[in-house]
């Protein structure tokens, strides 16, 4: 089993912001209004603010960025041209870039909560722990229902394995977020670093109910289950977590430890065959060399 269950990629929270006249905060799994967006050639920055959105929405982040880019530059007290142009940005990758547009909209409106919190995400993303803890706990001062800012000010605790603060945040931005399931994963990850072990796989199934494919998650659960000797039952769990993502290495994995505990060796066998070939393939040597070498016990007992 992985020494490091937290083993994760970390997700903070951004949604689009979408305007036409008005500024509105739709889910950004929703399609925006036809009656949103500018359908002609731009002329001003809402137009290209519009624009910008239309781009995200078909996956042209490139030409997002010019967009938004470009409303900024006709209109630099656009806010929402800042901020978008922030989340395309970082999108992209560019953090530093990213993290400066945001800062522009919060210069713009010194009252964009959700602007606060994404540069503090940004901020988080690269790194820079306390200036992220800085603009976060602006954002909660100025929506202290704003469960994005929760979260994210979660992740910074959780980086500083502040277990007790950081349990306290994700609890508030599962208050606020309930259709998040970021949130109660985290939330499990705190309680496993602190051997709290109802308590995390209590988390991680309330992730799981919000998600049912969350591979992670059930890695997560499957993880704390072998560690409590329930080999049937962790087998499950790897097994849905596989499901939720066919090439998740760590589910495999874990199948493996189970597969070994239940004496199924050949069944060990294939799994670790294919979670080595995953490390490998996305370019993760340590684990591949343990998956290796948990292979070969498995062969010698097969």
């Amino acid at each position: 089993m992985p020494v490091k269950l937290y083993q994760y990629r970390r997700q903070t929270w951004a949604s689009f912001i979408f305007i036409s006249g008005i500024i509105l905060l739709p889910s950004p799994s929703l399609p925006l209004p036809p009656s949103l967006l500018a359908q002609n050639t731009p002329s001003n920055a809402t137009d290209y603010l519009n624009q910008g959105l239309q781009a995200v929405q078909t996956g042209r982040i490139q030409d997002a960025i010019a967009y938004f880019r470009q409303a900024a530059q006709l209109d630099p007290s656009l806010a929402p041209a800042h901020y978008n142009l922030g989340l395309a940005l970082r999108q992209a990758g560019q953090l530093q870039s990213a993290a400066d547009a945001f800062y522009r909209a919060t210069q713009v409106d010194p009252k964009f909560a959700l602007a606060y919190a994404n540069l503090g995400g940004a901020l988080l993303e690269g790194n820079n722990l306390q200036q992220a803890n800085d603009y976060l706990q602006r954002a909660i001062e100025l929506d202290p229902k704003l469960g994005v800012a929760h979260y994210n000010l979660g992740l910074v605790r959780e980086q500083q394995q502040n277990w007790d603060k950081a349990i306290a945040s994700f609890k508030k931005a599962m208050e606020y977020s309930k259709n998040a399931p970021e949130p109660a994963y985290h939330l499990g990850i705190c309680y496993l670093q602190q051997n709290k072990l109802d308590k995390a796989k209590d988390a991680f199934r309330k992730a799981i109910q919000i998600n049912p494919k969350y591979p992670e998650a059930y890695y997560s659960l499957g993880s704390v289950l072998y560690g409590q000797g329930k080999a049937k039952d962790a087998l499950e769990a790897f097994r849905k977590s596989a499901e939720a993502n066919s090439n998740y290495p760590n589910a495999y994995y874990g199948a493996g430890l189970a597969f070994i505990q239940l004496q199924q060796y050949a069944d060990a066998v294939q799994v670790l065959q294919f979670a080595r070939d995953l490390y490998k393939a996305q370019n993760n040597p340590e684990w591949a060399n343990k998956a290796e070498q948990l292979l070969q016990q498995a062969q010698r007992m097969n």
